[in-house]
Formats: structure tokens, C-alpha cells, sequence
């Protein structure tokens, strides 16, 4: 029957946790887990300590290895050892750290042990746990049973089923057997009940409440500020007055010295046109003649005449100009 198969693989499995529980006893173990794989059955034991559990030069595991083979009947079995990074969201590793210290130093502190490592589990990021400590072993004429609790835990649902993980072990005292129970609530489960608020509504709230404040500061800044008197706003207007009068006087005598350079070069030009038709007459040229020699001498050389004046050197006389305009022509 496939049912009897199953059965008997599970009590197998049940069996070498138990031998590797009692051989490898020591601080630091946690549990066992069994897979099996297409190369052989592979052997996983969870520690926070893995140096204890290896042993020197690996001979825990050797020895580990000859026994799953000879006395469970394991054909190939691989045996890894992983260490847990945060023991204390563990409940295997806390139940067994309370164990050791029953065994180690008996339950007469049972209450101040358990309070301590519920602190050690809360303040490692749990959301909640719980620690139940019940047996005869506990000092008392009776069995009794003490829940320790602290933070949010669920009991009953889908989250207290399968999310919720939980740890078992037992102290075997003179006084009696002592069983410690743990269940953690670990930080990664989302609960279905959780709410969130968006930080964006609360950014937008912060921004107006400091633009409320701003402007109330701007206010009382306002009226505590003194009120200027008449007199002294009118000084102020009378002191920037002059400056903008003396900017317009500036700008206008500007316009004024333009046209003066300009009439200076008409008037040189008409000087010019005068003395080369008086010079021309002398020598015996008709009138007409001498005025449109003139008038041509005037187009052509006033430039040179005007820079000439502006570099302030000797203005050319017009027999020059009139010599200059026949070497031309010839």
C-alpha cells in the first residue's frame, strides 16, 4: 500500500532527526531537515554555530555520513551544514538556548529567562511572540504552565497555520521533564490587516502647514516693522531727484555736440568749394567751369578733408586740390 510507504518514509525521517538531535546536542543547534534528490538523500542541519557542529577537520560529519548509510540504509547520503543569520527569530534556537540553560543551571529563574529572551526576540524585529514553559521540572508541589507573550500574534487562520514558525524542546530534569514551546511572528509575513499610509498625502500636508507658517511670519514681521514718518520719505524723494535731472542734462548735451561735428564738416566742404573756385578764376577759367571743377573737388575729397581735421593735421589748399584732379585727369 502506497499509504504504509509513506507512513514508513516519514517515521524514518522522524528517527534520524531525532539521532542527529541527541548526537549533535550541543549550544548553537538549531534542527534537521531531510530532501531527497535525484543524486541521493540530502541531510541539512541548521546551526548558528557551524564550528561546533562540523568538528575538527569535518569528523562530525564522517561520522554522520557511515551511520545514514549503514545503520538507516542511505545509498548516498549528503550532509551540509547552514548557518542561520539571526538566531533569535529563530524558535528552534530559542527553545533549545532555554534547554541548555535548565540543564546547565536548573529552572529556578525559569521566569526571568523566559522575560529576557521574549525581549531578545522583540527587539530582533519580531512582530510578536510567545513562550510557553510547562512540566513537572518546574519548581512548584505541581505541573504548571507559564505563557510569556509580547507583540502582535495571531492564533487562529491561515497566518497562525502556515506562516507563524514554531520551535519544541524538552529539558529532562531530576526534578522532572520541563517542555519549552516558541512561536515568533517574523518581520517578512504582510498581514492581511496591515495599513498603510501613503507618504506623498503626508509630504503635501507638511508643505502646507510650513507655507501657513511662512506667511503668519511674514505678517507679524509687518506689524512689528516701524512705520516711516512724511519727513523723511520726502528728504529721500528730494535726494534721488537731482541724480535723475543731472542723467537727462547728460543725455541732452550729447544730442547737441552731434549736430555741431556734423555742421563743422559742411562748412569745410563749402570753404573748400570757395578757394578752388576763386584760385581757378585768378588763373583765367570761366565761371561755370570753375563751379562744377568745385563741386567735384568737394564730392570727392570732402572725406579725406574731414579725417584729415579730426586727426588735427594741415587742411590741403585748393590749388593742391585742383593740381591733384589735372594729374588725375592726364
Amino acid at each position: 500500500m502506497i499509504e504504509r510507504d509513506i507512513i514508513q518514509k516519514k517515521l524514518k525521517e522522524f528517527e534520524i532527526m531525532e539521532y542527529i538531535a541527541e548526537v549533535l546536542d550541543r549550544p548553537g543547534y538549531s534542527h534537521t531537515t531531510i530532501q531527497k534528490t535525484p543524486l541521493g538523500e540530502k541531510v541539512t542541519i541548521y546551526t548558528s554555530k557551524p564550528g561546533f557542529i562540523v568538528g575538527r577537520k569535518g569528523a562530525n560529519i564522517k561520522e554522520l555520513t557511515e551511520v545514514l548509510k549503514i545503520k538507516f540504509g542511505y545509498e548516498n547520503p549528503q550532509v551540509e551544514v547552514s548557518e542561520i543569520d539571526n538566531p533569535n527569530l529563530n524558535p528552534h534556537s530559542v527553545a533549545k538556548h532555554i534547554v541548555h540553560t535548565f540543564e546547565r543551571f536548573g529552572p529556578q529563574r525559569f521566569k526571568f529567562l523566559g522575560y529576557k529572551m521574549l525581549d531578545t526576540i522583540i527587539q530582533a524585529g519580531a512582530i510578536g511572540g510567545e513562550i510557553v514553559i510547562s512540566g513537572r521540572g518546574v519548581p512548584s508541589q505541581r505541573s504548571k504552565t507559564w505563557r510569556f507573550s509580547a507583540g502582535h500574534l495571531k492564533k487562529s487562520g491561515d497566518i497562525a497555520e502556515n506562516f507563524i514558525s514554531k520551535g519544541f524542546a524538552v529539558a529532562h530534569l531530576k526534578s522532572g521533564s520541563v517542555g519549552v514551546k516558541v512561536s515568533i511572528l517574523t518581520p517578512d509575513v504582510v498581514l492581511p490587516d496591515t495599513i498603510k499610509i501613503k507618504s506623498t498625502i503626508i509630504a503635501k500636508q507638511e508643505e502646507v502647514l510650513e507655507g501657513e507658517k511662512e506667511e503668519k511670519v511674514k505678517e507679524e514681521i509687518k506689524e512689528k516693522a516701524p512705520k516711516e514718518k512724511p519727513s523723511e520719505k520726502e528728504e529721500k524723494v528730494s535726494k534721488k531727484e537731482p541724480s535723475k535731472k543731472k542723467v537727462a542734462s547728460k543725455k541732452k548735451e550729447e544730442v547737441k555736440e552731434e549736430p555741431k561735428k556734423t555742421a563743422t564738416k559742411e562748412e569745410i566742404k563749402e570753404e573748400v568749394k570757395e578757394e578752388v573756385k576763386e584760385e581757378l578764376q585768378k588763373e583765367g577759367m570761366e565761371k561755370e567751369v570753375a563751379e562744377k571743377v568745385a563741386e567735384e573737388v568737394k564730392e570727392e575729397s570732402g572725406k579725406e578733408i574731414v579725417k584729415e581735421v579730426t586727426k588735427e593735421e594741415k587742411v590741403p589748399t585748393a590749388a593742391e586740390l585742383a593740381k591733384k584732379k589735372e594729374a588725375k585727369k592726364e
